[in-house]
């Protein structure tokens, strides 16, 4: 048993799996927070503050242990991280006041640390020779998986299975714990070199990254920031516009958001990465606009567009972003850069579900909403202007959304 090891093509799935983990997990609570709120009489600044520790957590993580996995592999990195994610989600599944959830979350932050910049990284690693450019596409269908696995089963076992606020947990326990299983039979040393000499640091960006890595970063951040609307807050509107206390229906219409994301990460695949960016700003833009209108009016028809298209535009932000950047990266520096680059989004979201909570609770949830619609469009103006600012540079970027791995160090 010590010496089986899955082939490339069952690797690049199950590291996919680590993917959609991560995104399950973030949305896990989301069709429970209002239950929460409401069995333990929890204002929104703790609800989000639940969500808030896990990317607080995450980036904490990422500071130290981003680039670990380029040193002691990517199979053991993801065991790690796992192994928190496992015991962060029983804590969870049997949590008897809130105390236990910022327990639970921060356990889960830990997990996704470990393994956010590494699974990515490993579906770059494990993609067939000639086709690796499907781990940008792969990455957002596994992320959209992740999502609309969470928002939908975990809607239908909060409306009509018993143990509303547990019973989802124990579900996604026993997926995380297969995972952990199939990924201890990945190749042993896949990815970094093994290192005795590896200690604590943050992930840094090598020489000649700088740019491609700042124009990613921006585009992976926007999107990003569609989760904290969606996640922490999109719970509570959908609920006000839909009118309905049944958890299914409103996690059916939030799963609008990664199911678009899913279908348009999948067919846009051949999308090169500037065009992608640019119009998932775009997209971006649109949806936050029809989010502030869809509450302004309580008109549930506006907040379902939104949802869709801001999948759209998280989407191409989102490919366009991790495909630039996984083009130019050597494959020695992949977990510190892809690392790195989860750091700055998971800590934006951190500060703005933080913010957004305390102006829901002092001010409402309308003021919230249109303050995290109008973050999201400056994010999305602001990509655009990176992406305008390389072209009148006359910056290259890779001629297919990824390279080999002879990848340069420059985009």
């Amino acid at each position: 048993m010590k010496d089986i090891a899955l082939g490339r093509r069952a690797s690049f799935w199950v590291s996919a799996g680590v993917v959609t983990h991560i995104f399950w997990t973030s949305a896990a609570p989301a069709m429970t927070y209002r239950l929460y709120a409401e069995q333990w009489h929890l204002t929104p600044t703790v609800t989000t503050g639940i969500f808030a520790v896990y990317p607080i957590v995450v980036v904490a993580v990422l500071v130290g242990f981003g680039d670990l996995s380029d040193h002691i592999g990517r199979r053991l990195a993801m065991l790690l991280g796992l192994g928190a994610s496992l015991i962060g989600t029983l804590l969870f599944a049997v949590a008897p006041d809130v105390a236990w959830l910022f327990a639970g979350r921060a356990l889960t932050g830990i997990g996704v640390g470990l393994t956010a910049g590494t699974a990515t990284a490993a579906m770059v690693d494990f993609s067939a020779e000639g086709q690796s450019k499907r781990a940008a596409s792969g990455t957002t269908a596994t992320q959209a998986f992740g999502f609309s696995g969470a928002l939908l089963l975990g809607g239908a076992l909060t409306q009509y299975a018993p143990w509303p606020t547990h019973l989802g947990f124990w579900v996604l326990f026993a997926l995380i714990a297969l995972l952990f299983v199939a990924t201890w039979f990945l190749p042993r040393r896949r990815g970094g070199p093994a290192s005795r000499h590896w200690q604590p640091k943050s992930p840094s960006i090598p020489a000649g990254l700088a740019w491609t890595f700042a124009v990613s970063a921006s585009a992976v951040t926007t999107a990003y920031t569609h989760g904290v609307l969606i996640l922490s807050l999109g719970g509570q509107v959908g609920h006000d516009l839909v009118g309905s206390s049944n958890a299914l229906v409103n996690g059916a219409a939030l799963s609008l958001f990664p199911i678009t994301s899913g279908v348009v990460g999948i067919s846009a695949r051949g999308l090169r990465p500037q065009p992608a960016m640019l119009w998932g700003a775009i997209a971006s833009i649109a949806s936050m606009g029809l989010l502030a209108l869809s509450v302004a009016r309580q008109e549930l028809s506006i907040f379902l567009a939104s949802a869709a298209i801001a999948g759209i535009g998280y989407s191409l932000l989102f490919l366009g972003g991790l495909a630039l950047l996984g083009g130019a990266v050597p494959t020695r520096h992949r977990g510190g850069v892809f690392s790195a680059l989860y750091l700055l989004a998971y800590l934006w979201m951190g500060i703005a579900a933080l913010g957004l909570g305390v102006v829901a609770t002092e001010r409402g949830l309308g003021l919230a909403v249109d303050l995290g619609a109008a973050a999201t469009t400056l994010l999305s103006l602001g990509t655009i202007g990176l992406l305008a600012l390389q072209r009148m540079r006359g910056r290259k970027v890779p001629a297919a959304p990824f390279c080999g791995e002879g990848c340069g160090q420059s985009a």
